[in-house]
């Protein structure tokens, strides 16, 4: 029946197999922050346990280990007690079991608590992040997409002293990681010229509000943290639509079209349609993986996102925390390679052609 349906075929095919990819990218972000020895109870107890006597530290030891699933329990409600073995010890959950609950979980929209910041759920602490980074993301992935393809495609089209100019100054641009550009601001516009503040999204002396004083602060800190991606961003954007048009400036249907005398304007319009078709794969990819794209800059410049919660995390075996972090980059990556895929069954008429092709054998 699917066989008359081809692009509704490779939509479901593609689905079966991305939805096999979240589930072995969940097992491995439950099963990878375990592998360490430590025991992230002990980051609690280190904080709320001090001045307690043994029995009391014991009692509340214990109620975080059933609060967090790592040891067995029966009865429900008010009658829940723990699994105790013939020495009276707590019996402790099993990795599958964990990773039972864990499924069950996140179903529901609950990640868990934080265990360095307990009593705080991960959702709330994601919460809190995520708007920094979105808005870190939004306007440089936009903004470093339209400059850079318009720059690329004045190159392609132009050639000449502009190209030779701008190439290797995009190319160079391209070419540099995040993390390096970002010291290197850091380096020279805070520490060398003391333009900018050097760390953090806002003053330390302001309080996040909806104030003229709040947004010019976060607007003063946003700076480096900007342009340490735009840059590179349009850098290797521009690269690639000036690649692409000039692939297209030398394709027969180019050729033929200015054969027959049609306007010059009408021959770019399928140039670069043409030429665009990788390119906005490159933007939906880059809006997909937002969310985690910027966590390296992040941490440079101590930007309160997902980066520097996910920073925390692993430095205080905070597993929820990690779990939580990384299941949302995950699960956002898959979700945008898998709309880029159905975008071009549906935008490239060459992937058209071969699911026609499908369908007549």
């Amino acid at each position: 029946m699917l066989k008359q349906y081809p692009t509704l075929r490779f939509i479901l095919m593609r689905g079966g197999w991305y939805f096999i990819t979240f589930l072995v990218a969940v097992t491995i972000n439950f099963y990878l922050p375990r592998l360490g020895k430590h025991n992230p109870v002990d980051i609690i107890m280190g904080k709320s346990g001090s001045g307690m006597s043994t029995e009391d530290a014991r009692i509340k030891e214990e109620m975080y280990l059933q609060e967090f699933g790592l040891v067995k329990v029966s009865g429900s409600g008010a009658t829940r007690e723990i699994v105790r073995d013939s020495e009276g010890k707590p019996v402790r959950t099993t990795g599958f079991e964990q990773f039972v609950t864990y499924i069950g979980m996140c179903l529901k929209g609950d990640l868990g608590t934080s265990f360095q910041k307990y009593p705080k759920k991960v959702v709330d602490v994601i919460k809190e992040a995520v708007p920094w980074t979105l808005a870190l993301q939004i306007p440089t992935i936009i903004c470093g997409w339209i400059v850079g393809n318009v720059l690329g495609a004045m190159a392609a089209y132009r050639r000449g002293i502009f190209d030779k100019v701008f190439f290797p100054f995009a190319l160079g641009l391209s070419a540099f990681p995040f993390f390096v550009f970002g010291m290197l601001l850091v380096y020279f516009f805070a520490v060398g010229f003391h333009w900018f503040p050097a760390m953090g999204g806002y003053a330390n002396n302001v309080i996040p509000s909806f104030s003229f004083e709040f947004f010019s602060s976060a607007a003063h800190h946003y700076v480096l943290p900007f342009f340490s991606i735009f840059l590179i961003l349009a850098g290797g954007q521009a690269i690639g639509m000036r690649s692409m048009g000039i692939y297209e400036l030398g394709t027969d249907y180019i050729k033929y079209a200015k054969w027959l005398g049609l306007k010059e304007s009408k021959v770019l319009a399928y140039l670069f349609r043409n030429a665009m078709l990788p390119q906005i794969t490159g933007l939906a990819l880059s809006l997909g993986v937002m969310i985690g794209g910027a966590l390296i800059t992040e941490m440079i410049f101590s930007y309160p996102g997902l980066g520097m919660a996910m920073l925390t995390a692993i430095q205080n075996n905070d597993y929820p925390m990690i779990q939580g972090v990384t299941l949302i980059i995950t699960t956002s990556v898959l979700i945008a390679n898998f709309t880029v895929d159905v975008l071009i069954g549906f935008l490239d008429p060459r992937v058209k052609a071969g699911l026609q092709i499908g369908k007549g054998n």
